[in-house]
């Protein structure tokens, strides 16, 4: 065995990896537990497996659950948030993370990360169901334009229409899914997790502080500057704040 190789086996087993077969375990043991309200086994349980790579809306949605039964907003948001990112169709999701946001401090009204049009079409669609329907309809198109090459003149109009429709069909998936990728590459949306997150006029200690937020509220990374991050309010107010105090779902 190479060095390189006795290194990453240690790295993995210094880990804890977990078999498929042991993180379901570890999953239905995590679920007995919330079942039973021991809430601090359920999160170290959901926990564990996150720290492991896995994940899931499923894990997200639980592991939001029990935070929300902890009454730690900041996390149980990030959690739904995190597992409606990831495709989650659970029946008490959105009723869920509408609880946990009922329960937060800070109700700011505005039309930030939640009301931009573009950020609700990408929410209300599916990123690989866009870039499957681009891909599938341009190569199609592309297959019939070819065959109206192949075929004899009088008998291949229709393939040239075929592909000529299927062609432009592409282009409003191929938007979705430049939508997709604009937003996930530009729009870094973030939850405060910190019990009092003090927004500053500039990312100094020394600068004065603009307003305070608090767990649970969404909010909008626009650029960081070392241990600060500037953010954006859903009413459009803007300060620095400490890195550490957001998370980015």
């Amino acid at each position: 065995m190479s060095a390189l190789a006795a290194v990453l086996v240690a790295t993995v087993l210094g880990q804890g990896y977990y078999s498929p077969e042991e993180a379901q375990g570890l999953f239905q043991q995590a679920n007995e537990a919330f079942y039973k309200q021991d809430y601090a086994a359920a999160r170290t349980g959901y926990e564990k497996l996150l720290a492991r790579g896995f994940g899931g809306p499923d894990l997200q949605y639980n592991l939001g659950t029990t935070y929300l039964a902890q009454d730690d907003l900041g996390h149980a948001v990030l959690a739904f948030e995190r597992s409606r990112r990831e495709g989650g169709e659970a029946p008490d999701l959105e009723a869920n993370l509408a609880l946990a946001r009922a329960r937060q401090l800070d109700k700011v009204v505005g039309t930030g990360p939640e009301g931009s049009f573009l950020q609700r079409v990408v929410a209300a669609t599916s990123g690989n169901g866009a870039a499957w329907g681009f891909l599938g309809a341009w190569l199609a198109g592309c297959f019939f334009f070819l065959l109206f090459w192949l075929l004899r003149p009088g008998k291949r109009a229709w393939a040239a229409v075929l592909g000529g429709l299927l062609l432009i069909l592409s282009l409003p998936a191929g938007a979705l899914l430049a939508a997709h990728v604009w937003v996930h590459e530009t729009l870094h949306e973030a939850v405060v997790i910190a019990p009092t997150l003090r927004a500053r006029e500039f990312p100094r200690e020394e600068a004065k502080v603009s307003f305070e937020v608090h767990p649970g509220l969404k909010v909008r990374v626009m650029e960081d500057a070392g241990r600060y991050v500037r953010i954006r309010l859903p009413n459009g107010l803007e300060g620095w704040a400490e890195r550490e105090g957001v998370a980015e779902i």
